[in-house]
């Protein structure tokens, strides 16, 4: 780890290893748990990782073995019905459950000295806020990486069904927790039959045989049900731990993160209810955080653990926010998120052009065909998968079934800092279609590079446009000096999203699809945070 990350801090301590514990769940189904521990005299803080992916590579070396080193008692758990630990895997209902068992269970080890904290990335975030529900006065403090509150949100959006993601999710639940080898064998034979998956007519039960013939028997539930108000979906968003909490909790994401939407969800949340927070965002997807991004996302954990778990606040930043701005290629430290910022709205004219100038109609502006057949392709953005991140669009936007409106070089910077979103007139001649849109950054040769996007579902009446937002979450980028904006439009992204089918019913079960005409209206625009009154760097995140 130390010849890959260089800049890893030197370790303070030996560390020691006690493997296979067994830890009572509230129904006595046994958690299999390793305890890592600094072999020095003296009490030590407790972390707690609790992780449905095995206990071995990587989440030994990074959590178990690293923060030991830096003093602490690390206790890495699997969840129930992984890793070895009895009973069975859910998505959510057994978490909170599971994770008091393991406090109480804590509570009678002769090391722990009633000083606990948490940490860890993607679902090992969702358990933090489980245990957050109803916290232990022992818990002092929270580290919340790259992190998951509601699982709905991760496998649907604005009714259209994340389903590159539910597959890729499917798998890592499914064989990560079984090691390495099983893993990448099981991903590697996701991305030979991916295709053949995810153009299955119908889409429902298509996965079963590319998982392995052994999918979670959750998997065909999360993608058919994709109203969060179902039934189904009672008690899955923890969204309501951030409300009232007063545990110190820092928040790391990236802005290719699949779960920096989240992120930014928790940040607003805690700081709505006055806990103390702070939130790093790096130009990492949600994986590469944890590879590249290691040493910071490490250091800026450690940091925020030592200062709420040892009372040593030397290593935290100065400010509540630090995040990296594309573009600039540099690091920005920040009051608040979002910073102060004016919505600054760009335009589309029917030449293809990016304008500030308002339009003066609803006129028809330009229309595309989307086949369903054929789908429009995703490329890069917030997946989980390696193709992941910011990418050349050129070969996308060439496509018939995509627009895309492009503003002049600018002759001085544009920082955009803040929440992007897309306000859309929309008619069709069927009443069904998604709508993709993006942002991207046009250098001065030509190359177009995604920064952010968001689809939305839509249906219209007639050939009467309809109105929708899409969100297209948020950034921090720079266009500089010779750069152009462009706004990128199409009827989806496959197959990052599953087909809309144009007919109205269900992409899981449909079976015919039918092309659609849209037609996008002038009265549409893309709305910018821009920083045009410059950032104030704020106060401290403990002020």
């Amino acid at each position: 780890m130390r010849a890959t990350w260089r800049r890893l801090p030197a370790k303070l301590h030996d560390v020691g290893w006690e493997p296979g514990l067994v830890v009572p769940a509230a129904d006595g189904s046994p958690l299999i748990t390793d305890h890592y521990f600094p072999r020095a005299e003296g009490d030590f803080p407790t972390l707690l990782v609790r992780s449905p992916y095995g206990r071995g590579l990587p989440w030994s070396p990074m959590y178990g073995l690293l923060f030991a080193e830096q003093g602490f008692h690390v206790v890495l758990q699997s969840c129930r019905g992984t890793g070895g630990s009895g009973g069975t895997f859910d998505l959510w209902r057994n978490e909170a459950a599971d994770g008091a068992a393991t406090v109480s269970w804590l509570r009678e080890q002769p090391w722990f000295d009633g000083t606990l904290g948490t940490v860890g990335p993607s679902y090992l975030g969702y358990v933090q806020w489980a245990l957050a529900l109803d916290p232990p006065p022992e818990l002092k403090a929270m580290v919340v990486q790259l992190g998951l509150h509601d699982p709905h949100a991760l496998f649907h959006r604005g009714g259209a069904l994340h389903l590159e993601t539910a597959l890729a999710v499917g798998v890592g639940m499914t064989y990560q927790h079984q090691g390495m080898g099983p893993f990448l064998k099981a991903t590697l034979r996701l991305q030979r039959r991916l295709r053949e998956v995810t153009t299955a007519k119908p889409l429902r039960g298509a996965h079963v045989s590319a998982l392995g013939g052994q999918p979670p028997p959750w998997l065909d539930d999360v993608m058919t049900h994709p109203d969060a108000e179902d039934p189904y979906w009672r008690g899955a968003s923890l969204a309501r731990s951030a409300e009232r909490l007063r545990v110190p909790t820092a928040l790391i994401t990236g802005w290719h993160d699949a779960l920096a939407d989240q992120t930014f969800e928790q940040y607003d949340r805690l700081r709505a209810g006055g806990c103390e927070t702070a939130l790093l965002v790096g130009p990492w997807t949600h994986t590469s955080a944890l590879q590249q991004g290691w040493p910071e996302v490490f250091a800026e954990s450690l940091a925020w653990l030592r200062a709420h778990l040892d009372a040593d606040p030397s290593g935290l930043r100065p400010t509540r926010v630090r995040v990296h701005v594309g573009g600039e290629n540099a690091w920005r430290n920040l009051g608040d998120w979002p910073p102060a910022t004016d919505v600054n709205p760009r335009f589309p004219t029917p030449q293809g052009h990016l304008t500030e100038e308002a339009p003066t109609d609803s006129a028809p502006l330009a229309s595309f065909r989307y086949d369903p057949e054929d789908p429009t392709p995703s490329l890069g953005g917030p997946l989980l998968s390696r193709t992941a991140g910011p990418r050349d669009n050129s070969t996308l936007e060439a496509r018939d079934d995509v627009l895309t409106f492009t503003g002049p070089p600018l002759t001085e910077p544009l920082d955009i800092l803040g929440p992007v979103s897309a306000r859309l007139s929309i008619s069709t001649d069927t009443g069904h279609t998604d709508v993709f849109t993006r942002l991207c950054d046009v250098d001065a040769q030509g190359r177009s590079v995604n920064i952010c996007d968001g689809l939305g579902r839509l249906r219209t009446e007639g050939r009467e446009p309809s109105q929708i937002t899409v969100p297209m979450s948020s950034t921090a980028h720079r266009f500089a000096v010779g750069h152009r904006i462009r706004w990128q439009i199409s009827a989806g992204a496959h197959p990052r999203y599953a087909r809309n089918p144009g007919t109205g019913e269900s992409p899981v079960d449909a079976t015919t699809f039918t092309p659609v005409h849209v037609t996008l209206h002038a009265d549409s625009a893309l709305l910018l945070a821009a920083d045009t009154r410059g950032s104030d760097p704020g106060p401290a995140p403990n002020a």
